[in-house]
């Protein structure tokens, strides 16, 4: 693969449909901007639709709205329904939205926010729409991991929902290695198939709102070394798009950005802790998001 991967190498997308989830603004908006400009028809699945119509509106192409509440498994049905009326076929869903150490809140259903928002929202809509992906010849399901997967990241089985005690930064470590133990476990199930890959990537530090909930003692480092630390959404885009549309990426497979500590930089194929890769863990995982959130997969 290429050391350098730019917007440039984007392939043509034309006839391609997209799902990008947090698409009015950020790492989501650059990365459905992106596709749309390269042809694809794209879907924004934003919990604000007036904001997701002005996000459409700056954006060229084929690009509408989808109104998706991750914090309520019933609007994620309903969306879902919506998506697949309008919808035959889905070629992409890019499961970007998200939140981050946030003060210890609850979903609607009773969800840890950032556990409900970030892992089982996604599990949710994945499995609802897999039906639209499957038959889909060279179909992705992207999810956007994070660094933060390595700061404490467990999957607290004992205390899933923070019940007990809550620490943000732990809480958002769990949900970030459930998105990366999903998208491998997932690859597994898929992969008989032959048709759908799902991959993983994450965006190093980007210049978006979603440390806005961030302790002050990351928070305030971002600040003062911006300049050095910090990267414009369009570039923290990339290793999504990258994942979404590099004809050589490979299902199972993670990408970040390309420097030392993976902070900023041109996409490349990057590991995860070894945490993530642990068989037993993901199947278990698996098991308590089918039970949570009563979405079973199609794949047999």
């Amino acid at each position: 693969m290429n050391d350098i991967w730019t917007a440039q190498h984007i392939p043509d997308q034309t006839g391609r449909v997209a799902v990008v989830t947090g698409a009015n603004t950020g790492l989501g908006f650059e990365t459905a901007r992106m596709l749309a400009e390269h042809g694809a028809t794209v879907v924004l699945a934003v919990r604000d639709v007036e904001k997701g119509k002005q996000a459409a509106a700056r954006m060229g192409g084929d690009v509408t709205v989808q109104a998706l509440d991750l914090t309520s498994l019933d609007t994620v049905r309903a969306a879902a329904a919506d998506l697949r009326a309008a919808h035959p076929r889905i070629d992409l869903l890019v499961n970007n939205a998200g939140v981050m150490h946030t003060p210890r809140r609850t979903t609607a259903d009773g969800f840890e926010l950032q556990l409900g928002t970030n892992h089982l929202g996604h599990f949710a809509l994945t499995g609802l729409l897999l039906d639209r992906l499957l038959p889909v010849a060279g179909s992705r399901v992207v999810t956007v991991a994070s660094t933060g997967h390595r700061l404490r990241g467990a999957i607290h089985f004992d205390d899933l929902q923070w019940e007990r005690s809550y620490d943000r930064v732990a809480a958002y470590g769990q949900s970030k290695l459930a998105n990366l133990m999903f998208t491998y476990h997932l690859q597994r199930r898929l992969a008989p198939h032959g048709t759908t890959v799902a991959v993983a990537a994450h965006p190093g530090v980007a210049a978006t709102d979603l440390a806005r909930d961030a302790h002050p003692a990351l928070r305030l480092p971002l600040t003062w070394f911006s300049s050095v630390l910090i990267q414009p959404a369009t570039t923290g885009a990339l290793p999504t798009l990258r994942a979404a549309t590099d004809p050589a990426v490979l299902g199972g497979q993670y990408y970040g950005p390309g420097s030392r500590g993976e902070l900023r930089g041109y996409p490349r194929l990057v590991t995860s802790s070894p945490a993530s890769y642990d068989l037993d863990v993901q199947q278990r995982l698996w098991a308590v998001s089918e039970e949570l959130t009563g979405v079973t997969y199609p794949l047999g």
